[in-house]
């Protein structure tokens, strides 16, 4: 009779991966997964058949707790800019207390093997930007731009305030306020 799957190992087997993945990049060996996990490294195949299914559930996991910072307490009934502002504190606040994520996260959206399941299901996790978005083209609260680009805008803006914070972290609440404003200041109609 094979022997049940532990949630613990197999979360152990995540974090290892955003470690290593992280430190060497996506081809890092799954020997150094399963020796930074401390397991057996045919462990990591009872969980993850393949290495690209083992990255497709990485970024899964991370995607899911990413929005799960960005969207509590979501203020769903106020404007444009106070909800924007809402998820740019949650989507910086999670970057910074974990850069290896954020790392792996960009790594793996460049990648190119994220199947559909896999980006169907983060994508239904940040529906609520959808909705932003058409608020924000219905009521025209942004310049005349593609919202892609914008969205890229909002993107590079918080990767910079997330590494002022790390190197300042005394400076966070100060940083954040100012990369949003600078955001704001860009992307909105005055």
């Amino acid at each position: 009779m094979a022997k049940p799957k532990s949630e613990d190992k197999r979360n152990a087997i995540l974090a290892a991966a955003t470690q290593v993945f992280a430190e060497r990049g996506l081809s890092a060996p799954t020997a150094a997964i399963s020796s930074e996990a401390r397991v057996a490294e045919g462990s990591l195949f009872t969980y993850f058949k393949t290495k690209d299914e083992l990255i497709n559930a990485l970024y899964r996991t991370l995607k899911l707790e990413l929005s799960d910072a960005m969207m509590s307490g979501f203020p769903r009934k106020q404007g444009v800019r106070h909800r924007l502002e809402h998820v740019w504190n949650g989507y910086v606040d999670w970057g910074s207390a974990h850069p290896e994520g954020q790392l792996v996260l960009r790594q793996i959206q460049v990648w190119g093997g994220l199947t559909e399941e896999v980006k169907a299901a983060t994508a239904a996790a940040f529906g609520e930007f959808d909705r932003i978005a058409e608020d924000a083209a219905e009521q025209r609260v942004f310049r005349d731009m593609p919202m892609p680009f914008i969205w890229a805008a909002l993107v590079s803006l918080a990767d910079m305030t997330m590494e002022f914070t790390r190197r300042q972290p005394e400076q966070a609440a100060e940083y954040r306020a100012q990369g949003f404003a600078l955001f704001w200041a860009g992307v909105a109609r005055k």
